[in-house]
């Protein structure tokens, strides 16, 4: 049976219109905005604001949070290894989940003295030498 490309674009028509039939629902359920300048401020823990909101970050905070996040989400992929490594082992085939774990730690070990060799794991970085 040859299937044509009909279901695929009736699917895709479908999803089009789900998405503007809600939208267009919202706009008629959702309350209405009232801006005032308490309404704009920005919030802070129940304090009053000291700065504006639109502020520079140090570039160097999200370079240190995309390294916590890899060794994070590294953490997250050895775990399911290491947990089936017993079962692995007894199977014979513990040394492949050990290898696998252990290439993947080497590969983000490397990354991770590329990143100290570097220096971008420092938080006052010397600019001159770039």
């Amino acid at each position: 049976m040859e299937t044509g490309l009909l279901p695929v674009m009736v699917f895709v028509a479908v999803i089009v219109g789900f998405v503007f039939g809600a939208l267009w629902v919202g706009r008629f359920l959702r309350p209405k905005l009232r801006h005032s300048p308490l309404k704009d401020a920005s919030y802070e823990c129940g304090e009053e604001p000291v700065k504006g909101a639109w502020f520079n970050f140090n570039p160097r905070f999200y370079m240190i949070a995309l390294v916590f996040v890899v060794f994070d989400v590294e953490l997250a992929l050895v775990f399911p290894v290491a947990a089936v490594l017993r079962s692995q082992a007894e199977m014979g085939r513990g040394m492949v989940a050990l290898v696998e774990i252990a290439l993947f730690v080497l590969v983000l070990l490397a990354a991770l003295i590329y990143l100290w060799v570097r220096g971008d794991l420092r938080w006052i970085k010397d600019l001159r030498k770039w």
